[in-house]
């Protein structure tokens, strides 16, 4: 997952046109770009996002793979998700951020961290997924639908 170097086009506040999304990693050594809207926004309370979210869940945001472009190296780590698909978890090397997803049963999309966005606000969650999986103390937005494990 490598493309153009990232850079600011002209006249472009923020180096970033407002249809694409931007982001990175926490030490900067990847970067992203995204020209497409995202499919959905989800937060996610599976046992694989809470170790990945330090014990709280996650927040993803699904876009078209074809859209992004990526400077910078990503570490994959292979695993098998709670539903049973075979994941990539993308990550950096040099700092640890996990910053994108793609299961082999959906080649086509990648997931992105919503906190590796350069603008978290941009995307809001539309629903909760494997609240079954979440901690009692897990704090959960009640304005959200609930779905207890992956949906289809």
């Amino acid at each position: 997952m490598s493309g153009e170097p990232y850079g600011a086009p002209d006249g472009v506040p923020n180096g970033v046109p407002s249809r694409e999304y931007a982001g990175g990693c926490m030490c900067g050594a990847v970067r992203y770009r995204i020209g497409a809207e995202p499919i959905m926004t989800r937060a996610c309370w599976c046992r694989d996002c809470q170790y990945f979210g330090a014990g709280s869940g996650t927040v993803n945001v699904v876009f078209p793979k074809a859209a992004v472009i990526v400077t910078g190296e990503l570490s994959d780590f292979r695993s098998i998700a709670n539903s049973g698909n075979v994941m990539h978890r993308r990550f950096c090397p040099r700092c640890g951020t996990p910053v994108f997803s793609e299961s082999e049963a959906r080649p086509h999309l990648t997931i992105a961290r919503a906190g590796t966005l350069d603008d978290p606000n941009r995307v809001r969650p539309s629903a909760t997924i494997w609240t079954s999986s979440a901690p009692g103390w897990a704090c959960i937005d009640a304005a959200l639908p609930r779905i207890e494990a992956q949906p289809p």
